[in-house]
């Protein structure tokens, strides 16, 4: 898509009318979202984040909170308890996720990543967005959307997610655009604030599954 293109989406301010309208709609997010739109969210609940974007990869968020609900069982709550618990235990504690060998690797991972380089989420959080995202990114089983999630969610970055639910949204007005141009679209039309882009995602997936 060229950049006049662009242009003349964003003088629509069809992106600014939509939030205030799922805004006026649904208010707060709820639901799942009650603590990815958590602000301020504390060490623990940033790395419950964390975990939650890989364990929710080709799957719905039941599994999900099935298998986070045997993760707290087992009483591995955060990263370090999750690097000791070994992948032999970890797997059958996420199988309703699905997926659950690949999902442990990734987790494995990611954590060893985080802890390794950073310590903590606040150190990783003082860190340049761009560059966090390149990293993530070389990790194995991270994506774009589970890069995005865990900058916007857990580490507070304003970066705006595309799901399957944004770009649906997206594919009647802007049919086949790459995840990088549709991401330009929303960052585009609003100041950079997370929290704006924490609420404005997860109202646009509610909508989406409301329907």
């Amino acid at each position: 898509m060229g950049d006049f293109l662009i242009e003349q989406l964003m003088k629509e301010d069809s992106f600014r009318k939509l939030y205030k309208d799922l805004r006026g709609k649904y208010g707060r997010p709820s639901g799942q979202w009650v603590l990815w739109c958590k602000r301020p969210k504390t060490e623990q609940e940033r790395q419950e984040v964390i975990m939650e974007a890989v364990l929710a990869q080709r799957t719905n968020w039941k599994n999900v909170g099935l298998a986070m609900k045997n993760l707290k069982k087992a009483r591995v709550k955060s990263l370090k308890a999750l690097c000791r618990v070994g992948k032999k235990k970890l797997a059958p504690l996420i199988k309703p996720s699905g997926f659950y060998q690949s999902k442990t690797d990734y987790l494995f991972s990611l954590a060893g990543f985080i802890l390794k380089n950073y310590g903590d989420l606040e150190t990783m959080k003082k860190q340049d967005a761009r560059e966090l995202r390149e990293k993530l990114l070389e990790l194995k089983g991270i994506g774009p959307e589970t890069a995005d999630s865990i900058l916007l969610y857990a580490l507070d970055k304003p970066v705006f997610v595309i799901d399957e639910y944004t770009r649906r949204l997206m594919e009647k007005k802007t049919p086949n655009l790459s995840y990088d141009i549709l991401q330009r679209l929303f960052e585009d039309n609003f100041k950079k604030d997370f929290r704006l882009y924490q609420d404005f995602h997860a109202l646009i997936v509610i909508d989406a599954k409301s329907k």
